[in-house]
């Protein structure tokens, strides 16, 4: 009852709209159903490669497609859309430098079951319902196989995209990208985990094979009838909310799923797939475990936690120690939430695994080698009754002229100033980026807040002197340098409500890849960085 509670008063603060008589998922028994682990994706044969003929890759091909589920084990299967037959979808391996190709089609119906909003950019009346464009998180790829939102698939069609995978050992996702329903998709199945592998990393012997577990977490609202659930307004014409945060919190599609485990060590791949929920993950016992790896990598070193953030979108690479818990009973639990047990079986075992001290080398981007400064702020429009109804960088607009021309090959430091009351996911394309500093400043000194008021019936505020302003700002103040836990490779970072972020970024990619980037930029928030 408390969480669900706790749940009805965050979706009031986040004016999530108006709910049904939904599911109290809180109510259900816990740790009744096994933990799944999504199935390893097998190649259909071999096609030559794009960009060199000659050699042959591995095809995948993996098909949208309508899928009955069971969350839980007193519920009745749930409607979800799925890639390759499951929620996840299948897990891609490969190796770095090891190219392959995925076949992505649409074989979905024609109409939605989730509510669109047909004001919304991209999804007007005149497209499709029903469209898919997948896009690889964090890889390293060509802007034709990046899952460009406009480059969406209707039903029947499908879309060849090459992935070369030459990028460090990593966890990536795969999700769909749709302009205008990329939320739906997402909120109805459509994603699935990617994992690079390399020589390091098995150097290093950490634990593998059945001692490596995914774990993808995603907060679903179920109606009573155990179906998936998207929150609107109250406005039938315009159903959008701003985000939307549920009590059903599944782990690899399973509702308070339970893991039996040896007492050694294992390797917890972590995935945040929510739609705008942030999770602080701790072990109930207060068993302390290491972060080793993030978005794009491994870390220098494990950093030693008792609870770990991650924001929508962000991977975490942990390793947990069972050994000295035979016959234990473990929760994992987000907050007041509990998300999964874990049971350690009470038999001593051998572990040949390791945790070294150090993991590899991440050279830091030197900061003295930036040629240019960019700072870019956050504005939200609100309409006049003070509901949030558009979020901006600097101002601009997906389909306005590019601002921002960096050169290849040279360093800059892109510095973002947040004024909105929410913390928003930041995440690049194509590149990767190191995050210098991070800085609270007091938002009630600044003479602009960063909310744009009264837009609506045909007005828009200006946002330009707004963002002079945070010039001024980022000019004063003292930044802190980030937790070690934060000091890898990313492509994703959280900027929390009032704050400044720089990140520096180096050999920046080719313009093509920029104007990728910088188009989604308006939209979506993703930035540009090194690779």
């Amino acid at each position: 009852m408390a969480g669900d509670l706790l749940l009805r008063r965050v979706a009031l603060a986040h004016n999530m709209g108006v709910q049904p008589n939904t599911l109290n998922a809180t109510t259900l028994p816990a740790f009744v159903d096994p933990l799944p682990v999504p199935p390893i994706a097998k190649p259909l044969g071999t096609r030559a490669s794009p960009t060199t003929p000659n050699v042959k890759l591995p095809y995948y091909r993996l098909a949208a497609q309508p899928l009955d589920m069971k969350v839980h084990r007193d519920l009745k299967p749930t409607r979800f859309w799925s890639y390759g037959g499951s929620v996840p979808g299948p897990t891609l391996e490969t190796r770095s430098g090891e190219g392959l190709l995925v076949e992505w089609a649409n074989e979905l119906p024609q109409k939605h079951f989730l509510p669109i909003d047909y004001r919304l950019h991209g999804a007007e009346r005149d497209k499709p319902q029903v469209r898919t464009v997948a896009h690889l998180h964090g890889a390293k790829t060509g802007p034709e196989s990046d899952g460009y939102p406009e480059d969406w698939i209707a039903p029947g069609k499908s879309a060849l995209y090459h992935y070369p995978s030459q990028q460090d050992a990593t966890m990536l996702w795969y999700h769909d990208h749709a302009m205008g329903i990329n939320r739906l998709n997402i909120y109805a199945g459509l994603f699935g985990s990617f994992f690079v592998r390399d020589a390091a990393e098995d150097a290093l012997h950490l634990p593998s094979g059945k001692y490596e577990v995914p774990l993808t977490l995603f907060d679903r609202l179920l109606t009573p009838e155990a179906q998936l659930y998207y929150p609107v307004s109250d406005k039938p014409d315009a159903p959008w909310v701003p985000e939307a945060f549920g009590d059903a919190i599944l782990v690899n599609g399973k509702l308070f799923p339970y893991l039996d485990v040896e007492p050694r060590k294992y390797r917890l791949r972590v995935l945040n797939a929510s739609n705008g929920r942030f999770y602080h993950l701790a072990f109930q016992n207060g068993l302390g475990f290491h972060q080793i790896g993030a978005d794009q990598g491994l870390l220098p070193a494990p950093v030693a936690l008792k609870s770990v953030l991650l924001a929508p979108a962000e991977r975490a690479d942990l390793v947990v120690d069972f050994s000295e818990h035979r016959g234990e009973q473990i929760v994992l639990k987000n907050d007041a939430f509990v998300v999964m047990q874990f049971r350690v079986l009470p038999k001593k075992v051998e572990d040949n695994s390791s945790l070294p001290v150090a993991l590899r080398s991440v050279p830091k981007i030197a900061e003295s080698q930036a040629v240019k400064t960019r700072v870019f702020t956050l504005d939200e429009y609100t309409n006049l009754v003070a509901e949030p109804i558009l979020l901006l960088l600097n101002g601009t607009y997906w389909h306005q002229p590019i601002t921002e021309k960096p050169v290849l090959n040279t360093t800059e430091i892109w510095s973002f100033i947040n004024p909105t009351d929410d913390s928003h996911p930041i995440h690049l394309h194509l590149v990767r980026f190191q995050i210098l500093d991070r800085q609270h400043y007091a938002r009630a000194t600044c003479p602009e807040r960063g909310r744009m008021e009264g837009y609506g019936a045909g007005r828009r505020q200006d946002g330009h002197s707004h963002h002079r302003s945070f010039r001024r700002l980022h000019r004063a103040l003292r930044l802190a340098l980030p937790h070690p836990r934060a000091r890898g490779q990313r492509d994703d970072a959280a900027l929390r409500s009032g704050e400044f972020l720089a990140v520096s970024t180096a050999s920046l990619p080719s313009l093509r890849h920029y104007l990728v980037l910088h188009r989604r930029l308006s939209v979506a928030l993703g930035f540009l960085a090194a690779w």
